[in-house]
């Protein structure tokens, strides 16, 4: 396909055409050179959704969790915020296929809510992805100290430029190399929860029954009392995130229509068994105050814990491979979304939110001057962490957790002007590609609501009973942030609308913000300061739709009617 047809593809319907003036500023941006390929396939999405988030947060985050809130605790925070993040992708998964863009749920906020808080949250989760790049580096020498290697930061350093390299190529080769990772990362999974049952049935070193023996040692089941249990919230949300970011995958995704709706739905099985399920087992099997299990100098992951437990040295080093593999995964996923969130940012309307040279891409697709950017970012970040420890990784862990619940919270508020506006104007609910029709009308409230109650009280510890400043602003230095440059960008629009007018109409013409009054023969500017908030009323909801190609029609049903039965255990599960 060529780099025309895909970016017509891409950001353009016949509805689009049909509603708006050809000169009109589209709602999402369009690329400026060649654009972004659709080069994911349904496979590799799929094992994207499906194991796209099992990183670090899970293999080695629960390790901190268990030591700082307990197993209940840890337990009941993964599975609300499971829950939380299960809806908030059905949200998303509304918008992502319907308008399949670059951006995403960015791009979304800017759309349907308003464009400086857009603004805001595009920079919040660009550097979000980048500090997520070196949080996974520096979480690859933690992993390495199971072997006690001399020079971890080489390792990772090596890591670092594999993981530019393949982001550097096709897109199709990011899909690849995650594919296969993915696929790696379910299959020790299962093996774990497997192991997992044997050591806590009696398979293990002391040939013992284990049961619920950890949730009554104390200071179990619940560690910390509430700023233990509080604690955990954040460490649950970075071990859920980047499951938002399979809605930036959608601008890259072949027949978005039908792979869309599939991925969100598969999250929910995704967080049942691998999560919660996982959970539940280490809580049961690792006592949470198993010596070096999470401490300022280190931490281990419980995963590999549970493979000791079972007496097999050789297995415990092989799952911490496994989860070196995970922390390369997790790497590559972060370095891939955060190079198109910048993207998403360089070609937005006719005023960009980032400089235009990051909408270059290559002939295969790829933004390169944004991938070089993103990952200087993160090296910058890794080039410090080599002389931290744990401790540091705690507060990546806490900046990156409270990055992805503000993602989720803004997709909630997206999804909440979005179904208002759709309708407001009177559009059917049928026309839409794909209705989570069991979250209708409370959806968008639950995750809003819920979700800001978490960025509030998971900080509780950092304050009572003694205020730790380190803390404190880990858990809420990205609030002001946000508010900070939400306002520079009103500040800076506001600014622009109010110069003075030079009297030539064709040059400078008034809009709703300036009015031109007569003033000693001259005009002035009587600027008028204007909420950004979006007119529901007056949202395009046409733009940018995606229109399904007979091509990507033909193709869907060819491939069901070869896997037939196995289509129909998919649509089942999903």
């Amino acid at each position: 396909m060529s780099h025309s047809a895909s970016s017509s593809r891409t950001n353009s319907s016949p509805k689009s055409l049909r509603h708006q003036p050809h000169d009109a500023e589209a709602p999402f941006p369009h690329p400026v050179c060649g654009g972004l390929h659709r080069g994911l396939s349904a496979r590799q999405v799929q094992m994207i959704a499906i194991a796209g988030t099992i990183g670090t947060g899970l293999f080695l985050g629960t390790g901190r969790s268990l030591a700082q809130g307990g197993p209940a605790s840890m337990l009941i925070c993964y599975g609300i915020v499971g829950f939380i993040v299960y809806v908030t992708l059905l949200l998303l998964g509304e918008m992502a296929t319907q308008y399949p863009v670059a951006g995403s749920f960015n791009a979304y906020a800017t759309r349907f809510f308003s464009p400086s808080y857009g603004f805001a949250l595009s920079w919040n989760y660009w550097f979000n992805d980048a500090v997520s790049v070196a949080s996974d580096l520096t979480a690859a020498q933690l992993v390495l100290q199971f072997w006690t290697v001399s020079h971890p930061w080489v390792v990772s350093l090596l890591f670092w430029v594999f993981l530019v390299s393949v982001n550097a190529f096709h897109v199709k080769a990011y899909g690849e190399l995650e594919y296969w990772l993915s696929f790696l990362k379910v299959a020790t999974i299962v093996v774990f929860i497997i192991v997992g049952i044997l050591v806590n049935v009696g398979v293990n070193e002391s040939h013992t029954y284990i049961g619920t023996h950890n949730w009554h040692i104390p200071g179990a089941p619940f560690v910390g009392g509430f700023g233990g249990f509080a604690k955990v919230f954040v460490t649950a949300s970075f071990a859920y995130g980047g499951t938002e970011s399979l809605g930036i995958t959608a601008g890259e995704t072949k027949n978005p229509s039908q792979n869309m709706p599939k991925v969100v739905k598969f999250v929910f099985w995704r967080i049942l068994i691998f999560y919660v399920l996982s959970i539940l087992l280490i809580g049961l099997n690792v006592p949470w105050d198993y010596p070096d299990l999470s401490n300022k100098s280190t931490t281990t992951s419980p995963f590999t814990i549970v493979f000791t437990l079972a007496g097999s040295t050789v297995a415990a080093s092989f799952m911490n491979t496994v989860i070196l593999t995970s922390v390369l995964s997790a790497g590559n996923h972060a370095l891939f979304a955060g190079t198109r969130v910048l993207y998403g940012l360089s070609v937005v309307g006719p005023v960009p939110h980032a400089p235009r040279i990051f909408s270059r891409t290559t002939r295969a697709g790829v933004p390169l001057y944004a991938l070089l950017a993103t990952s200087s970012i993160s090296v910058l970040c890794f080039g410090s962490s080599y002389i931290g420890s744990g401790q540091l990784w705690g507060w990546l862990q806490n900046i990156v957790g409270v990055s992805n619940q503000i993602a989720w919270l803004s997709i909630g508020l997206s999804s909440w002007r979005f179904r208002k506006a759709w309708i407001r104007q009177g559009r059917s609910l049928d026309e839409m590609k794909f209705r989570a029709s069991w979250t209708w009308p409370w959806g968008p409230y639950f995750v809003t609501i819920t979700v800001t109650a978490l960025i509030l009280i998971q900080g509780w510890s950092s304050i009572f009973p003694t205020f730790s400043a380190v803390d404190f602003i880990s858990y809420y230095v990205e609030i002001p942030i946000m508010v900070i440059m939400g306002l520079c960008w009103v500040l800076a629009r506001n600014t622009l609308n109010s110069i003075p007018a030079t009297g030539n109409a064709d040059l400078d013409p008034p809009d709703e913000t300036t009015a031109l009054i007569p003033h000693g023969g001259t005009q002035e500017a009587h600027h008028k300061w204007t909420s950004d908030i979006v007119d529901i009323q007056t949202i395009d909801l046409y733009s940018d739709e995606y229109a399904d190609e007979p091509l990507d029609e033909v193709m869907d049903e060819t491939r069901r009617k070869r896997y037939m039965f196995l289509w129909r255990l998919y649509d089942v599960l999903a």
